[in-house]
């Protein structure tokens, strides 16, 4: 008799103990230090997102029927602790499963019940340093053609008392925002008073940096950007665009008087207008530049008689040895040369936001209207108001090597303060061009 009583002891103790690890009954923190809801709609990246798959929504992971796709959620912690998870009371529960929940390869499974409305503790992971934590999650079974609909995981520790970056709700369109990443750059520091007519820079993008979404931009000014990107698997482009002095984001209320107007373009150039993100005059050529290669950039700008300044873009390609003409562009409403010498680096897919990518930028040179060459080697870093914010902290720039860099989104842990003032090493090396030569 006691060794039957004791058989059911035991089998009922292994019963609520294997309950407790996996399921709902770990108990949760009392009077923690530290708890947030974080929204997986805009920290939450999908495995299958290059097929197309719409599973991250503005309400969270959705629509999830693949059990080959997953997710990972990211958040970061100043210090280290002990962190529960908790997920929130699923948004829909379509029959029986089981997800795993993992933290630095320590799996917790999670059974959801539609007969069950509440939510559910993951479990309790030890981070042992500030940064990133990944938290992913895996479909294991389900009854019917989707897992359970997730919006919101809640972490809580009783031992952190630091500060938790995340994105933490939609006001500004943040979940599209926070998930492109930080944009971050760096702006030349040229002499005041300076009548600057050319901007000259060197862009190389190291190997396999070269992510799908970047946009590496070389020479921006006052009213304008020019670099490269990566558009997609198969094509890459050169772009320069001119804001238009009337401020809209819809192109085709821009007054007559106020449109950007075409000059010149280069051979295959297509020219258009732009909105979203101001509105403007557009220009790219399609081509399939190499990571590990340097590209030049040169930029003329020249104020006219009318109150109008001209802008005009060339694009060096080492591949051909030749310096082509990108296109030539009229500003109404402005007299001014160059101003506001910059380099930036972004993301522009958000699905994109956890892949990191990288920019070098070496040899900056201004030429002013007398046709005095100055090599420019001080520069400022700063970010945009995902990283001001912190709502995202993976941003990095300054010096290295002799080049000025910018780096962000990956979620990596070692970020740059912005607003730092950095200097390259002077190169003395003018840029060897005849400026009568160009196309």
């Amino acid at each position: 008799m006691k060794n039957i009583f004791y058989f059911i002891l035991v089998s009922l103790l292994a019963f609520f103990s294997c309950v407790g690890n996996n399921t709902k009954e770990i108990s949760r923190e009392k009077n923690p230090k530290t708890k947030i809801s974080l929204p997986l709609a805009g920290n939450t990246f999908s495995s299958k997102h290059l097929d197309g798959n719409n599973t991250v929504t503005n309400k969270g992971i959705e629509n999830w029927t693949n059990p080959d796709e997953f997710f990972t959620v990211y958040f970061r912690v100043s210090k280290a602790g002990t962190f529960q998870i908790i997920i929130e009371e699923p948004t829909e529960v379509y029959g029986k499963s089981e997800l795993e929940f993992s933290i630095n390869g320590i799996a917790k499974k999670v059974k959801f019940d539609p007969a069950i409305k509440k939510s559910i503790t993951a479990g309790n992971w030890k981070i042992t340093q500030e940064g990133y934590v990944a938290i992913k999650i895996k479909g294991i079974r389900k009854t019917t053609d989707r897992f359970p609909s997730i919006g919101h995981l809640t972490i809580i520790s009783s031992d952190f008392d630091g500060k938790i970056a995340y994105v933490p709700n939609n006001e500004g369109n943040f979940f599209y925002w926070g998930r492109r990443g930080p944009s971050v750059h760096l702006a030349y520091q040229v002499p005041q008073n300076t009548n600057a007519e050319w901007y000259y820079n060197e862009l190389t993008v190291p190997r396999n940096e070269d992510k799908i979404g970047s946009y590496f931009m070389a020479n921006g000014f006052k009213e304008g950007y020019f670099g490269i990107q990566v558009n997609s698997p198969t094509e890459r482009r050169v772009l320069f665009s001119v804001w238009s002095p009337f401020t809209t984001d819809d192109p085709k209320s821009i007054p007559e008087s106020h449109k950007i107007k075409l000059l010149k373009k280069g051979k295959n150039v297509y020219t258009g207008e732009f909105g979203n993100e101001g509105s403007g005059g557009q220009s790219y050529f399609k081509y399939d530049w190499k990571a590990g290669n340097t590209y030049k950039f040169l930029l003329h700008g020249v104020p006219q008689s009318n109150n109008s300044t001209t802008y005009t873009a060339y694009f060096f390609a080492p591949e051909l040895n030749q310096w082509l003409l990108i296109a030539s562009f009229n500003r109404p409403e402005t007299n001014t040369y160059l101003k506001g010498f910059h380099s930036f680096l972004e993301n522009f897919i958000p699905e994109q936001g956890d892949q990191s990518r990288k920019v070098l930028f070496n040899n900056q040179w201004v030429c002013d209207n007398k046709g005095m060459w100055s090599e420019i080697n001080t520069a400022r870093f700063t970010n945009d108001n995902t990283g001001a914010k912190e709502y995202r902290m993976d941003f990095a720039g300054g010096e290295e090597n002799g080049f000025f860099y910018l780096k962000n989104a990956g979620f990596f842990n070692h970020y740059t303060t912005p607003k730092q003032i950095f200097t390259r090493p002077l190169n003395h090396k003018k840029p060897e061009l005849n400026l009568n030569d160009l196309p």
